[in-house]
């Protein structure tokens, strides 16, 4: 469901980097949503650095709904200093449906989405995935041990399309799509689920955040990522890239991933983006790694991005 935009280029399309390279709490225990100015400063001077004007603002850095406003002017003010924007804040791990944090969750998700107006930004992205299990904190990959998992209940379905539906509406008050990101064992985990949950809130500037490296890294069996691709693109109103390689036993008995550039990863993004453009997507693109360096990672899969992108 593209929303009307400008027409871009490989020039002007926008590409933001993720904050996973800047560590969410620092080695003396300070949260980067307290952190002084120059903590911001060499942050955002390392994106610019790299061939980064954009940065999407994920609140496990700094929470928007709960930045003071003099705070929240000097973040842009830094972010701008160096040529960078904000254009969307992604709210992760703190699913409307989480046991005992429902009404909690909620009412954040409401602040993030006014925050997000006030800041100027142009997309609330958000998910149904939880908070990390101890196992996956303790695991080199997080995605190789098992989290939390939305539950197969119908009541428990129509209570999360029914919040999602109360975002979605206020998000569209003021002007911002709400994009549900892809993720393992939630209630947008597969491509039919997804497409299924996001027709069932009805909203036009409600969609879906294609994520597939999200499914293709699990050690298990996937869905193809092609067919993962071709259900939720045409949902597609932002969009997160990474990719992995991936290989597993024919007989199923094994299964492994590591991260890798997205060009020599097992996405064919050459052709998912000539499939995406075709269908009319003209959001933002997210580029996003875990694991080195990330944003130099980052920086590598932007220039690939932009050699795959429709010319002036």
């Amino acid at each position: 469901m593209p929303s009307e935009k400008p027409t871009y280029t490989a020039e002007t399309w926008p590409i933001a980097t993720c904050l996973h390279a800047f560590a969410p709490v620092d080695k003396q225990g300070l949260a980067m949503h307290d952190a002084p100015a120059e903590v911001w400063d060499d942050m955002f001077a390392q994106v610019a650095d790299v061939g980064f004007n954009l940065a999407e603002l994920a609140d496990s850095h700094v929470r928007p709904a709960d930045l003071e406003p003099s705070r929240r002017d000097e973040f842009l003010s830094i972010a701008k200093s160096h040529g960078v924007g904000i254009p969307s804040v992604h709210l992760q791990r703190q699913s409307v449906i989480m046991p005992g944090h429902e009404e909690k969750n909620l009412a954040y998700a409401h602040r993030t989405i006014d925050a997000a107006a006030e800041w100027g930004m142009e997309v609330f992205s958000t998910g149904l995935h939880q908070p990390f299990s101890d196992a996956q904190k303790k695991a080199l990959w997080f995605w190789t041990a098992e989290g939390p998992k939305d539950p197969d209940d119908r009541d428990v379905w129509d209570t999360a399309v029914k919040r999602i539906r109360e975002l979605g509406e206020h998000a569209a008050s003021v002007g911002l799509p709400l994009s549900l990101e892809m993720y393992e064992d939630t209630y947008v985990g597969t491509a039919d689920s997804a497409v299924r949950f996001v027709e069932d809130v009805g909203l036009d500037n409600v969609g879906i955040n294609p994520d597939v490296a999200n499914l293709i890294r699990l050690h298990r069996p996937v869905e193809d990522w092609r067919e993962l691709f071709a259900k939720t693109l045409p949902y597609a109103n932002y969009w997160h890239v990474k990719n992995y390689t991936r290989d597993e036993a024919a007989d199923g008995s094994w299964y492994t991933s590591v991260p890798s550039t997205m060009e020599a990863g097992l996405i064919n993004y050459r052709q998912v983006f000539r499939d995406a453009i075709a269908l009319g997507y003209n959001g933002i693109i997210l580029a996003e790694h875990y694991g080195g360096d990330s944003l130099g990672m980052c920086a590598t899969n932007q220039k690939y991005i932009r050699s795959l992108l429709p010319k002036a």
